[in-house]
């Protein structure tokens, strides 16, 4: 299995975008925005302020005058002053506010000052009463309804009993006046409540929504597939960040807000004509098959789906397409299928192999008596000669094939790989074709479950083959380890081990890379093409996954990720 870089493995920084509509403004307050009252603490603080404003006016007005009054009027005002301090101490603290009781009493308070205001200055009575309009209006915002109510009631009656008090007997515009402070207080302690709570609710709901989107965009941003949505009018709506490094391009060429439609028909022409569908005739995607096109011009294939939908209040349609990657995937679907086809031949070869040996053992038998047997002639002796040993490589070649027939893990016990590798590469080392080739180890002991005779099997034909590639110049490395986290291909080995054999020989032919694992396909003459049929059937046999990595002239790299542990039905 040969691996290719995909596009969205490169390092690109989060984007962050949230889906946006940029033929929209921010919209103006409105309804409840505009109708929204100010908090408790800005009406407390008006209340505070107006109510030293009004002492200071009385105490300022009758200080220096005698007046039989002064006692009362001083009594009030220290009953005001004080209650102002109170609220100022209350509200000292940027998150404290009084509760219900004691705003209730605060406006009994300001209800006394008023009265007394107006008891004071009898002739400034009708433009004074005005304040009972601004103090119930304020009071009934503040408290609930039903003591918004008694401040209202509070307020009418102490009106009442200081006019009935007066010199002059209320005219009718007196009962106007109190029935309009009645009728405004009890107004906004019913509606004012109710405005209120609208607007906390409309605040939860935007911060509810705002929360959303941030937890969209968070959701968006570390899946796995790439998603982008494109309006009717072809502007890109939205482009998470797995979607920005699978259609590639630096961070101009995917702008929200402007059009996307033609660079997307340059990266993508299954994705672009699945999107104006969508936008055209409101047909969807279930599953499809896509390419993408990298940067460098090459092709990877990615799973896509669309759905469509009209935005509310527009007949404008928005196209919202999940596409993944799934270059691993297929390369695993093509490991699987050569395995399938692997596991074909070697029951073909175990067969053949069986049902040729027997008659080879027969005519190699009778080739050797006949060659005892015949006179001095040369030609006679160099015919015996010639088919002895034809028979002989024929024989190699059958147990070649059984040996590819037999690739079965049927042993399983605890062995440290690096170990066993260095074993082998011992033993490899005293090959004939390894004579002159530096062969060297790098890794510390990694423990794995597996088949110990496969392995060495699959690590020797490794060697063996780059041995032979370098035709006695050159270098091998092997290094073990534990793979990193995403290490592996799509996540197909779960807790690998990481073994890779590289070597600094001419690479691997083109002609021989498609079919790499397929059997007698060589690329050196004399061979039987088995050797690296037997690696992947070994590979395969521990569940692993093998990748190589070849170029002319730079080597090739074997990457094997095998798992470290078994499960009991696994090894059945």
């Amino acid at each position: 299995m040969t691996s290719n870089p995909s596009p969205a493995d490169a390092a690109d920084p989060r984007t962050g975008e949230f889906p946006i509509d940029p033929g929209l403004t921010a919209p103006s307050a409105e309804g409840l925005g505009r109708l929204a009252v100010p908090g408790p603490r800005v009406l407390l603080a008006g209340i505070l302020v107006t109510r030293l404003i009004l002492v200071a006016l009385v105490l300022g007005r009758e200080l220096g005058r005698v007046d039989p009054k002064v006692g009362s009027i001083a009594l009030v005002a220290a009953a005001a002053v004080a209650a102002s301090v109170w609220l100022g101490w209350r509200m000292r603290r940027p998150t404290d506010v009084p509760g219900p009781s004691a705003l209730l009493l605060q406006a009994a308070v300001d209800v006394v000052v008023i009265t007394s205001l107006i008891s004071f200055t009898p002739a400034a009575a009708t433009s004074v009463a005005a304040l009972y309009v601004a103090a119930v209006t304020v009071y009934a915002l503040l408290l609930p309804v039903g003591r918004g109510l008694l401040a209202v009631g509070f307020a009418v009656t102490c009106y009442v009993w200081v006019s009935l008090h007066a010199a002059e007997p209320p005219d009718a515009r007196f009962w106007t006046q109190v029935a309009v402070i009645g009728f405004v207080g009890a107004l906004i302690a019913v509606l004012g409540n109710r405005l209120t709570d609208a607007s906390r609710g409309q605040r939860a709901l935007a911060a509810a929504l705002l929360q959303a989107r941030f937890e969209a965009d968070e959701i968006l941003g570390s899946i796995q597939s790439g998603v982008i949505s494109i309006d009717g009018d072809g502007r890109l709506g939205y482009l998470n960040p797995r979607g920005r490094k699978i259609l590639g391009g630096g961070a101009g060429t995917f702008v929200p807000g402007q059009p996307a439609l033609d660079t997307l028909r340059a990266r993508s022409r299954e994705l672009y004509d699945a999107i104006t569908r969508g936008i055209s005739g409101g047909g969807r995607v279930a599953r499809a098959e896509a390419q993408v096109r990298r940067d460098d011009g090459s092709l990877f294939p990615v799973g896509l789906s669309t759905t469509t939908f009209n935005r509310p209040g527009s007949n404008s349609r928005v196209v919202t397409a999940i596409f993944t990657d799934i270059s691993d995937l297929k390369r695993l679907q093509e490991f699987r299928l050569r395995a399938e086809r692997l596991e074909a031949v070697a029951a073909l070869s175990a067969s053949l192999a069986h049902e040729i040996r027997n008659p080879l053992a027969a005519i190699r038998s009778a080739v050797e008596q006949l060659a005892r047997s015949v006179g001095p002639d040369e030609d006679d002796q160099t015919l015996a000669r010639l088919v002895l040993r034809e028979s002989e490589r024929l024989n190699r070649l059958l147990s070649e094939f059984l040996d590819f027939s037999r690739v079965r893990a049927s042993k399983f016990e605890r062995l440290d790989l690096t170990e066993l590798v260095r074993d082998v590469v011992r033993i490899t080392g005293e090959h004939p074709a390894a004579k002159g080739v530096e062969i060297a180890v790098d890794g510390g002991p990694v423990e794995l479950e597996a088949d110990a005779d496969l392995i060495i099997r699959l690590v020797s034909n490794l060697l063996l083959n780059a041995a032979q590639a370098l035709d006695g110049r050159g270098r091998i490395s092997v290094s073990i380890g534990l793979a990193r986290a995403g290490e592996g291909p799509g996540g197909a080995v779960e807790r690998p081990v990481k073994l890779v054999v590289r070597d600094n020989g001419p690479g691997i032919p083109d002609s021989v890379r498609e079919r790499l694992f397929e059997p007698f396909v060589t690329g050196r003459h004399g061979g039987t093409g088995l050797g690296l049929a037997i690696v992947q059937r070994a590979v395969a046999a521990h569940r692993g996954v093998i990748l190589v990595d070849t170029a002319p002239g730079a080597g090739t790299t074997w990457s094997i990720f095998l798992p470290a542990t078994w499960n009991r039905e696994d090894r059945g």
